[in-house]
């Protein structure tokens, strides 16, 4: 096993852990025929959110992956929600892209920002310079360790009334946000957002509707749509308990390019298709996670 496939099985485990989602929508397609086994689902990417703040963001867990050979692709703005993001390709096709989106913090309310300091103050250095990338236990412990102190639960309020990103993430730090089930390579009357999202509710899972809850890009090429995440009782500091938003599933259909529209099914391969993000798309996926979407369920 590589270091990257050390790297990735860590993060999934703890995922499906604390998604139940996961687990129950695998195990619905096996019931259904859809796949054989959960290594049957092609993983499309995989996102982390971070805050803008110095030592750490983007800058700082970009390295992680830059280092097993992924690279960086397109720059995203979300100007309402402050964000930027970009995607990274992998190495190669068998591991998932990755999409990494860091909160403007500087953008919000001078008490936000204060809250958000009081702890990523903790962090004197950039923590993965510290890491030796080639030990992938090691970025596996670090891709699940606090970087700073358990927050209150007022703190963690008063964020999410400003920001439910900066909340989620004071809370869960780089705890691995959603993966993608890639649905265009499963067996028909399955393999694109449309059918499968018939699936999904069929079988009792909520769906993330803002913005429809297919989300389409401007040239049709890329369909996604997302569950709404599932709330967790969370513990904060002196032990107060409140349920907060968790993570989710993603879906995505990426359609074959005009120019690759006459070949046949078994030669298309990811090249062949529809490549990258839509802004306007994640714009509404991120709020799988905000009390607009979790209030609904």
């Amino acid at each position: 096993m590589t270091t990257l496939e050390t790297v990735l099985n860590g993060l999934m485990s703890r995922y499906k852990e604390r998604v139940p989602d996961v687990g129950a929508i695998i195990n619905a397609m096996i019931k259904e025929g859809v796949i054989s086994h959960a290594n049957d689902i092609e993983n499309d990417h995989i996102a982390f959110r971070t805050l803008g703040v110095e030592h750490l963001g983007i800058q700082s867990l970009e390295k992680i992956f830059l280092h097993y050979g992924y690279t960086k692709m397109e720059y995203y703005n979300f100007p309402e929600k402050k964000l930027d993001a970009y995607w990274y390709a992998p190495p190669s096709e068998q591991y998932p892209r990755i999409f990494i989106s860091e909160l403007r913090v500087k953008e919000l309310s001078p008490e936000a920002q204060q809250i958000i300091k009081s702890y990523t103050n903790e962090v004197k250095q950039d923590p993965v310079n510290n890491l030796d990338l080639d030990n992938g236990a090691a970025v596996d412990t670090f891709l699940h360790s606090a970087l700073w102190h358990t927050p209150t639960l007022q703190d963690y309020k008063t964020l999410a009334a400003e920001s439910e990103y900066a909340a989620w993430v004071i809370y869960n730090r780089y705890y691995l946000n959603h993966f993608t089930v890639s649905v265009h390579n499963l067996k028909a009357g399955y393999n694109t957002v449309a059918d499968f999202n018939i699936f999904l509710e069929r079988n009792g899972f909520h769906l993330n509707d803002s913005g429809g809850k297919i989300k389409t890009s401007p040239d049709k090429g890329l369909l996604q749509s997302s569950t709404v995440a599932r709330m967790i009782e969370a513990t904060f500091a002196n032990e107060e308990k409140h349920a907060i938003a968790g993570s989710y599933v993603e879906f995505a259909e990426r359609r074959v390019l005009p120019q690759f529209a006459h070949l046949p099914a078994a030669e298309i391969k990811r090249k062949h298709r529809r490549e990258g993000f839509e802004a306007n798309n994640a714009d509404k996926i991120f709020e799988s996670t905000y009390s607009t979407q979790t209030g609904k369920v």
